[in-house]
């Protein structure tokens, strides 16, 4: 039996890669989910990844992230394939915008990102005729970025967890939490469990505000937001192929969309939403307000997005109708980076939260500053992925929340 503990609390994408990373590191793992493998926003997510970041340390590790991803066989002995590389495309309308974004790619080059480009409106619409040329001023691709199958990776994880001898807890929410001066000794599950444990880790992002009261850990700066996505039926404007061929596309003003299969097109925009980090439930995840259902009148959100989507993609605009609406919670924070550090005021506590949208596209990337934090039993300055020091200021818990990451849906 290993000698080192770990119990990690939260059973999504960044709990079950993270409980994975320790395991093959030597501990002893438990892992425990309130409800059900995927049961939060990792089942929720409109699962992009992109290694096209405004921060160094966001572009190198998406840049592991997506090697991860890509030899999901290699690296989790599972059999299904998590990752789609249809590639990111930015349209970008107004000089300072461009100008903006041009830089963004010279630095993303720099930063080891070779195959991204700057493209001007005729490049954008060779390689995308359904993009309109006259509404945008240029475009940022990448053909490497792309979208996840997010249930493959979270259930692929939890089998790879089992595995590797992990013992995984199905419903059995966290309830109680034994501390001696400034740290963890135990945890108590609404089963009954008591888990002991050297580090514990906080893998639950919107839900991280409560789990941390429980925990009698720093109270951390993340939001949980109600996020919705849409499904827009095909039609005739466009073919299968076409469809299954579309990058992830995002427009001007912020709408995006993505192909979900042949037939449907999955697209999303942020809004203002309240904060309910203190106060929501499971069951308010599926909850869809009046104004963001897609069979309410043609001034609802999903409307919105759809002719905002339209409006650079005319094709879209002559797409059948939207036949569904999903929902769920996105935890962000005042920078939109990520916490992956330990709790200042519980020391063998590692938070991974506040992924402000990109959890599930962090998670290979979580996992590593997740493990090499337990290995240290205190905060660190770096991380080593592909043969580069990822600094981990970005992610620091007690940071100047200045300088916040630009390119965020």
């Amino acid at each position: 039996m290993a000698d080192r503990r770990a119990v990690v609390i939260g059973g999504g994408i960044t709990g079950t890669l993270t409980g994975c990373a320790l395991l093959r590191a030597g501990w002893e793992v438990t892992l425990i989910e309130a409800l059900h493998i995927g049961a939060g926003s990792s089942s929720r997510t409109a699962a992009g990844i992109r290694q096209q970041f405004s921060t160094r340390e966001s572009v190198l590790g998406m840049r592991y992230s997506v090697d991860f991803y890509k030899h999901w066989q290699q690296s989790m002995g599972q059999d299904g394939q998590p990752i789609e590389q249809n590639g990111y495309l930015f349209l970008v309308q107004g000089e300072d915008a461009w100008k903006a974004a041009q830089k963004r790619v010279s630095d993303q080059q720099n930063w080891g990102l070779t195959e991204v480009q700057a493209l001007s409106p005729q490049q954008t619409v060779e390689r995308f005729s359904y993009v309109d040329p006259e509404e945008i001023t240029g475009a940022t691709w990448c053909p490497s970025d792309g979208f996840l199958r997010p249930d493959v990776v979270y259930s692929e994880a939890a089998a790879a967890f089992r595995a590797l001898g992990g013992t995984l807890l199905q419903g059995s929410p966290l309830v109680q939490a034994e501390r001696a001066g400034e740290r963890l000794i135990s945890i108590t599950t609404g089963k009954g469990a008591v888990l002991n444990a050297d580090v514990f880790l906080d893998c639950t992002n919107a839900w991280s505000r409560r789990v941390g009261d429980i925990l009698g850990a720093a109270h951390l700066p993340i939001q949980a937001l109600k996020r919705y996505l849409w499904f827009i039926e095909r039609g005739d404007s466009m073919s299968e192929a076409e469809l299954l061929n579309m990058p992830l596309i995002i427009s001007p003003q912020g709408a995006y969309c993505r192909p979900e299969n042949a037939g449907s097109l999955m697209t999303g925009w942020k809004h203002q939403a309240p904060d309910v980090s203190a106060n929501f439930a499971y069951d308010d995840q599926d909850i869809i307000e009046p104004a963001y259902f897609h069979k309410n009148d043609a001034d609802s959100r999903p409307f919105e997005t759809w002719m905002a989507l339209a409006q650079a993609l005319p094709p879209v605009g002559e797409f059948a109708g939207i036949s569904a609406t999903t929902a769920g919670f996105y935890g962000t924070t005042p920078d939109h980076n990520p916490f992956l550090d330990f709790d200042p005021q519980t020391k063998n506590l590692i938070r991974m939260v506040g992924f402000s949208g990109h959890g599930a596209m962090f998670g290979p990337f979580s996992a590593q500053v997740g493990l090499a934090l337990a290995e240290a039993g205190e905060s660190i300055d770096h991380v080593r992925v592909l043969g580069e020091d990822a600094e981990l200021a970005p992610f620091k818990i007690n940071r100047d929340f200045g300088a916040a990451e630009a390119m965020v849906i």
